[in-house]
């Protein structure tokens, strides 16, 4: 498999690892968006969002996941956004599921 995040699981390509679980990595994105911009992903291969939705034990230990990078990140307190790009239209480029967890600076809406 050709998937970008599939070989950081692997180790094949380093990341700038944050946070690992069981089923899950959590990882600093290449270029941020904000001050805090941490990608979590199932170790498990779904394609988008979709996908990971129908394992919703999974998606659970995802969004879990995504609150504790907010806690390590030091923006549960001042807020954070969760995002998830579904599709090449909504701006999603490695098509392995995962969340954006952004803060630490305002984030104005809607999204741009």
């Amino acid at each position: 498999m050709d998937c970008l995040f599939c070989k950081m699981i692997s180790g094949e390509v380093p990341a700038e690892v944050v946070r690992e679980g069981e089923r899950t990595l959590a990882f600093r994105d290449i270029n941020p968006q904000a001050p805090v911009h941490v990608l979590v992903i199932p170790k498990e291969h779904h394609p988008n969002f979709a996908s990971l939705a129908a394992d919703p034990a999974l998606l659970a230990e995802v969004t879990a996941e995504v609150g504790r990078v907010a806690e390590d990140e030091g923006v549960a307190e001042s807020g954070y956004r969760v995002v998830f790009n579904t599709g090449s239209g909504a701006g999603q480029t490695v098509f392995h599921a995962h969340a954006h967890v952004l803060g630490g600076r305002g984030l104005n809406w809607p999204p741009g």
